[in-house]
């Protein structure tokens, strides 16, 4: 479950990473459509950090690295670095699941690499609200 695009010689279209995530593929052309109309953030594909992630899309805003987004069987996963001062004033307004993603964070400096994964529309809101605060920070 929740295989991801691993074959780095053949560069898939947004469309087949979208299809790849099978129903909730409309929840990642959600959040794309919101990053694209509130901020005109178009992502970039790419095959980052090594073989194990495979193909995704890289959102940036400006110069800066918003997040990682990859394609997943049944799903989509977010890789997204955010630091303990733009959670805290947000964390009681997450959900279970947003605060479990960070509460299981990868610790790196002062925050965390979050992986957060999307298999139901009920986790994009704390995930909107999450890249939001990373944008504004």
């Amino acid at each position: 479950m929740y295989e991801r695009m691993l074959d780095k010689q053949t560069m898939p279209s947004f469309d087949e990473m979208i299809s790849f995530c099978g129903d909730v593929g409309a929840l990642w052309i959600e959040m794309d459509s919101y990053l694209n109309d509130k901020f005109g953030i178009k992502g970039n594909i790419r095959f980052p950090y090594g073989n194990k992630y495979g193909w995704g899309m890289k959102y940036s805003y400006k110069n800066k690295h918003i997040c990682d987004t990859f394609a997943e069987n049944g799903a989509f996963m977010v890789l997204i670095r955010i630091s303990d001062d733009a959670i805290k004033p947000m964390y009681n307004e997450l959900g279970d699941y947003g605060k479990t993603v960070w509460n299981n964070r990868y610790p790196c400096g002062n925050g965390g690499w979050l992986n957060y994964r999307i298999m139901s529309k009920e986790q994009l809101p704390d995930l909107i609200k999450i890249i939001h605060i990373k944008i504004n920070k």
